[in-house]
């Protein structure tokens, strides 16, 4: 998580400062909860949400206290004892440690989970817009990387949208799958703390109580969360990839938007690179590699141990505000991107014709021909334009065995455009829905 890739809303999600607000929040609901139960006095309870509340943390000398005691949990609790003076007695009543870092980090999670929510919508938006403005603008799709048939730009548009939907679905159920509250004291099993505890600070946090915790939350919940990150990272990488394709100088059928007073290059002062979708592809490989570490940590010893906790201090922040950023600027290059239709008309071209192939095969199948010699009538004359420049139209013309199944205007209509642009709106449709 460095300043470059970060964005000010994810980054404070994981600042200490906001650690220690939730670790005490986590701790004044439970007394609140202790109190109701009679375990505490009531009193007690209204003095450290009070005092608590309208302490400032010092994370300085936090971590003086924690160099000592070589205990984040226990630091933080002598320090907030100096805020709340002898009642402090009462927090932490039945606890492990493990209850407040795992809680937190549910918080965190979630709520780093609603901003790359925001982020996708943000996305989805933008790739509708553009889909629309462009759902009739022919280009050619490639298969391979070579030309295939033709498609529109904004049927491309619309399988990023269709994707990034399905991105969305896919962290609404990972932040529910993550968004569980452990208060279970020693090895999970209630024995010095009531089960209510756990459910009343569930609900105050919008958390649920995790069903066993065995004093951790079992780390399959966030080795699929982190694994959901991954997901979306490479659908990320996957739309960065196809736009720096278009943007290459032989192709040109898109670019990155270009800003005044931008320079490409050090050296080369003509340069226009897609620096930031290259920049994408680079992160998205990053988030993806949280997501081993992630599935490493399910492995736990017995009740619990540690080997999870110096992962996620690195993969949460990590992770999140990198995608953050990701999702981003990927909305900020769908929404200036610039598309060039004429040059894309121009490439489809570029090999006269060639992209209708298989409609005159299929023509030929229908005239009475074996498939096997349709291909191969259609293949001899293809070879000619890939070797010899030639015109497709002209030479299937030209060819009198396949002059002698189709009449000449059945093979020019073969050559219409708009024949493969005829369900464009029902693809449209299936994405978008009717609006």
């Amino acid at each position: 998580m460095i300043p470059r890739y970060s964005r000010p809303e994810m980054v404070a999600i994981w600042s200490p400062e906001t650690r220690f607000r939730i670790w005490f929040e986590i701790e004044a609901y439970a007394c609140d909860a202790l109190a109701e139960l009679g375990v505490i006095p009531r009193e007690a309870a209204k003095t450290i949400w009070e005092k608590g509340s309208a302490a400032k943390f010092d994370v300085e000398a936090i971590d003086e206290i924690e160099r000592v005691t070589k205990h984040d949990v226990i630091a933080f609790l002598t320090h907030l004892a100096e805020f709340v003076g002898p009642d402090a007695r009462f927090i932490h009543q039945g606890m492990t440690s493990s209850d407040v870092l795992d809680t937190c980090f549910a918080v965190q999670l979630t709520r780093a989970s609603d901003i790359l929510l925001t982020d996708i919508d943000g996305l989805l938006a933008a790739l509708k817009r553009r889909a629309f403005e462009h759902k009739n603008t022919v280009t050619i799709g490639r298969s391979h990387g070579i030309h295939a048939e033709p498609t529109t730009f904004g049927v491309k548009l619309a399988q990023a949208y269709a994707e990034f939907s399905r991105c969305r679905e896919r962290l609404v159920h990972a932040r529910e799958d993550i968004a569980t509250c452990a208060i279970s004291g020693a090895v999970g099993t209630f024995a010095n703390i009531d089960p209510y505890v756990e459910e009343h600070v569930a609900a105050k946090l919008g958390l649920k109580p995790e069903p066993v915790s065995t004093q951790v939350i079992p780390r399959d919940r966030h080795a699929m969360f982190f694994a959901t990150l991954g997901v979306i990272a490479s659908s990320v990488e996957r739309l960065s990839i196809e736009i720096r394709h278009l943007q290459r100088t032989e192709v040109l059928e898109a670019e990155e938007y270009f800003s005044p007073g931008q320079k490409g290059s050090s050296a080369m002062p003509h340069k226009r690179n897609p620096v930031l979708t290259e920049n994408l592809t680079g992160l998205a490989r990053m988030v993806r590699s949280m997501a081993m570490p992630a599935m490493e940590n399910v492995a736990l010893w017995h009740e619990r141990d540690i080997s999870h906790s110096s992962v996620e201090r690195m993969i949460g922040p990590d992770a999140t505000v990198t995608l953050d950023f990701a999702l981003s600027r990927l909305t900020g290059v769908i929404d200036k991107l610039l598309v060039y239709p004429d040059n894309m008309l121009k490439n489809m071209n570029k090999f006269r014709g060639l992209v209708h192939s298989q409609r005159v095969m299929l023509a030929l199948t229908q005239a009475g021909l074996s498939r096997e010699d349709s291909y191969r009538l259609v293949q001899r004359n293809a070879m000619r334009v890939w070797e010899q420049g030639a015109d497709f139209l002209e030479e299937l013309l030209a060819d009198k065995e396949v002059t002698a199944a189709l009449p000449e205007a059945e093979i020019r209509e073969k050559f219409d455009l708009g024949y493969h642009t005829k369900h464009v709106d029902t693809i449209f449709k299936r994405v978008f829905g009717k609006a």
